[in-house]
C-alpha cells in the first residue's frame, strides 16, 4: 500500500512539473502569474543584500550609523545596498524603486542589469531614472515580444498613438509633437505594413488630416482611402500633391504671421513659433503625410522624370524642414534609403528624427536607418529574426534605442475602421482635388448552392 501511495505521489509530481513546463512554453503569462512571480519575489527578498553586494552596488554606511551599530551590537559594520521600495507585481513582471546611496548613479545599476536578471530568475531587467537619487527597476518575467499584448492603460491623445509594445512591456507611443518626422525601414514581409496599419487606425479616430503617397498603384494605402483627405497613387499625382502641401504650409505660415503681427515678407526660417500657439478656433488641423515606398519617388528612367524627381525631393525637404511649425508631419516608409537613391536623399533622411528599422537584408540598410543616430543599435537591427514579423529597433536623435513589436491587425479590420471613421476626414480646400473618389462596395456574391446527391439506400 505504501508503494502505491509513493508511486501516485511521484506521478502527481511529474504531472505538475510537466504541466508547469508546458505552461511556461505555451502560456508564459499564465505561468508567470502562478509560478514565476512567487519564485522571483522569493529569490529577490532572500538574496537582495547579497546580490547587490556581488554586483558592486553596496557602499559604506554613514559614519553615524557605523558608530551606532558598533555601540549597540558590537558587530562588524557591513556595506549597505540601495534602499528598496515596495515590490509591485504586474501582469508581465515586477516593479521596484531603489533610492541610490551617496556616490551612486543610475548607470551603475544599469551596468548590473544582466547580473540581476540571472540572480532573480527573470527574462530581463530595465532601469529607468525617476528623479535624482531614485531609479525604478522593471523586471520582465517572460519575452513579451513573442506574443504581443498591449497594456490595458494606454496614454494616448492628439497625435499620440500607442502603436507597438516595447521589450520592457511598456507601450511605444508615436508622438508627432515630440518627434515630428519618422523614417520606417524594413525588407519585404518584415512588418512595415503592420506598423503603418496600426498607426493609421490610431490616427483615424483623431481630428487629423491624413494624406498619402503610394506609388505602388495604391495597393498599401487605398484600402484606407475613406479616411484620407488626399491620396496620390503614382509619381504624376505625387508631383501635383506635394506642391499643394507646400502651398498649404505657406498659407499656415501667413496665418501665424498675421496673428502675431509679423511683417508678411518675413522669411519662414525666421519664425520661431508654430500653429500650436494659435487659439483653438484659429488653429488649422494637423496634417500627417504617409509616403509608402519612398524609393519610387527617386527612381527615374528619362531626363524628364529626373527633373520631376528633383522638384518632388526639393518639396519633400521643404516639408521636412519647415512643416513641423505648420502642423505638417511626415511618415516615410521604404526598404532602403541611402545616397544611391539620388540627390537629396541623405538631406531628407537627416530631417527624419524618428527611426524604426525592421528586419533588413544587409547591414548597410540598418546603418542607413540607425547608424547616424544610434550606432549601437545597428547590430540589434541586423539580428531581427525572420520568424518574428513586426519586430523592430526604434531609435531617435538622443542616442537611445529599444526593441518593439507591433501587434497583429488584419487588413480587413483596419480598412473597416477607416470606413467607419470616414466622416472624421477634414475638408482642406487646398487638398480637395486629391480627395480619393470612393467606389461603392461591391455586393457580396451569393453563395452557390451545391445540390446534394441523395444517399444510397442501405443494403442488407
Amino acid at each position: 500500500m505504501t508503494d502505491l501511495v509513493t508511486v501516485a505521489e511521484l506521478g502527481g509530481s511529474l504531472a505538475a512539473v510537466g504541466g508547469a513546463a508546458y505552461a511556461r512554453h505555451s502560456h508564459p503569462a499564465a505561468y508567470w502569474s502562478t509560478v514565476g512571480l512567487p519564485l522571483s519575489v522569493a529569490r529577490l527578498l532572500a538574496s537582495y543584500s547579497s546580490t547587490m553586494d556581488a554586483c558592486g552596488l553596496t557602499v559604506e554606511p554613514p559614519r553615524w550609523r557605523a558608530l551606532a551599530v558598533r555601540a549597540a551590537t558590537r558587530r562588524e559594520v557591513r556595506p549597505v545596498p540601495p534602499r528598496r521600495g515596495v515590490i509591485r507585481p504586474t501582469t508581465t513582471g515586477l516593479r521596484m524603486r531603489l533610492r541610490l546611496a551617496l556616490g551612486q548613479e543610475p548607470a551603475d545599476v544599469a551596468a548590473s542589469a544582466e547580473r540581476l536578471r540571472h540572480a532573480w530568475g527573470v527574462h530581463a531587467v530595465y532601469v529607468r531614472d525617476i528623479r535624482p537619487g531614485v531609479v525604478e527597476l522593471r523586471l520582465v518575467g517572460f519575452d513579451v515580444l513573442k506574443k504581443v499584448r498591449m497594456p490595458r492603460r494606454l496614454d494616448g491623445g492628439l497625435l499620440r498613438v500607442p502603436v507597438a509594445l516595447r521589450e520592457d512591456a511598456t507601450a511605444f507611443l508615436r508622438d508627432y509633437r515630440a518627434v515630428p518626422h519618422e523614417l520606417v525601414l524594413g525588407a519585404t514581409l518584415s512588418g512595415k505594413s503592420m506598423y503603418l496599419r496600426n498607426l493609421l487606425v490610431g490616427l483615424a479616430a483623431q481630428p487629423v488630416v491624413l494624406a498619402g503617397i503610394d506609388c505602388k498603384r495604391g495597393v498599401e494605402l487605398v484600402p484606407f482611402a475613406p479616411r484620407f483627405s488626399a491620396l496620390a497613387t503614382d509619381p504624376d499625382q505625387a508631383a501635383e500633391l506635394l506642391p499643394a502641401l507646400v502651398k498649404e504650409m505657406e498659407d499656415r505660415y501667413d496665418l501665424i504671421k498675421a496673428r502675431q503681427g509679423i511683417a508678411p515678407g518675413t522669411p519662414e526660417e525666421l519664425i520661431t513659433s508654430d500653429v500650436w500657439g494659435l487659439p483653438d478656433n484659429e488653429r488649422p488641423t494637423p496634417i500627417v503625410l504617409f509616403i509608402d515606398e519612398v524609393a519610387e519617388l527617386f527612381l527615374v528612367a528619362t531626363r524628364k522624370e529626373e527633373e520631376r524627381r528633383d522638384e518632388m525631393v526639393t518639396r519633400l525637404i521643404r516639408l521636412a524642414q519647415l512643416g513641423r511649425a505648420a502642423g505638417i508631419y511626415l511618415e516615410v516608409c521604404g526598404q532602403r534609403f541611402g545616397a544611391e537613391l539620388g540627390k537629396g536623399a541623405t538631406m531628407l533622411r537627416a530631417q527624419l528624427t524618428g527611426r524604426v528599422c525592421h528586419r533588413v537584408n544587409d547591414e548597410a540598410s540598418a546603418k542607413m536607418a540607425l547608424g547616424d543616430i544610434a550606432p549601437e543599435a545597428v547590430s540589434a537591427a541586423c539580428a531581427v529574426p525572420a520568424e518574428l514579423p513586426g519586430l523592430a529597433v526604434v531609435g531617435d536623435t538622443s542616442g537611445g534605442w529599444s526593441r518593439i513589436r507591433t501587434p497583429y491587425l488584419s487588413l480587413a479590420d483596419a480598412a473597416a475602421t477607416c470606413r467607419a471613421m470616414a466622416g472624421l476626414a477634414p475638408d482642406v480646400p487646398t487638398l480637395a482635388p486629391f480627395r480619393p473618389r470612393l467606389s461603392p462596395m461591391p455586393a457580396a456574391a451569393p453563395t452557390p448552392v451545391v445540390p446534394v446527391a441523395p444517399a444510397h439506400p442501405a443494403t442488407e
